[in-house]
């Protein structure tokens, strides 16, 4: 029974520590988590993509600095362990590409992702689009956010290209370093519909996915501004 008591008490111990995280870096770990997410996909993947080696191993230092990141602004237990099984895979990912490449470790890389992405995007979304009073960080949340749906489109298209011979025009599905760093880019072209051009989806699976990611792309400004300005009206109020 001491032993039960003393479990427990620990328990709510370390749950009111995690608590007290949250209320005081709840917002500001947005503004983090986008900074952290943006050197990932913009120096880091193409750093990669030239063979500059020693950022891979700060990359997985920063997936890393994720899962704690997103544990503490959620506090679910359940977001926790879907972002370690990610690190796991990826990791799996990384020591088996040191003995032999093969499929398999993209198949891995581009699950770990997809599971990074959504449960990313769960966790921002309900701080982002909460009630409350609209923050510089909150504001900060909706990049992220944005830049997340990026990430789940590249595990997409990853999968489609694995699945589907020929899905892409100017896009190989082989395990090198530059392919994060392609499939990035191409995601972002279709976000943000600046136009096709080295990289074209063939395939119509391909097609109706770069579609979707074009619709949200121009959707989500005038659905995320609406919902801000709305917060905020409702905070005064």
């Amino acid at each position: 029974m001491l032993a039960r008591r003393v479990g427990f008490g620990g328990n709510q111990h370390m749950n009111e520590h995690i608590e007290r995280l949250r209320e005081r870096w709840s917002d500001p770990l947005l503004t983090i988590l986008t900074i952290m997410l943006l050197i990932v996909m913009f120096v880091i993947a193409p750093l990669q993509a030239v063979e500059v080696i020693i950022f891979e191993a700060f990359g997985s230092i920063v997936i890393l600095l994720f899962v704690g990141g997103v544990f503490i602004m959620s506090g679910s237990r359940i977001a926790l362990l879907a972002m370690l099984v990610a690190v796991g895979m990826a990791g799996t990912a990384a020591i088996h590409r040191l003995y032999v490449q093969s499929i398999f470790d993209i198949y891995l890389v581009a699950g770990a992702w997809l599971i990074l992405g959504v449960t990313l995007s769960w966790v921002v979304a309900r701080a982002v689009f909460a009630r409350g009073r609209i923050t510089y960080h909150r504001v900060i949340g909706a990049v992220l956010l944005y830049l997340t749906i990026a990430v789940i489109f590249v595990a997409l298209y990853t999968f489609v290209g694995l699945l589907t011979s020929n899905a892409f025009s100017g896009l190989s599905l082989v395990d090198s370093p530059a392919l994060a760093s392609n499939l990035i880019y191409f995601s972002f072209v279709t976000l943000t519909s600046v136009g096709y051009g080295d990289i074209v989806p063939v395939h119509p699976v391909a097609r109706s996915i770069c579609n979707l990611e074009s619709i949200i792309g121009q959707l989500y400004p005038a659905t995320l501004l609406a919902r801000l300005v709305t917060l905020q009206l409702e905070a005064h109020d």
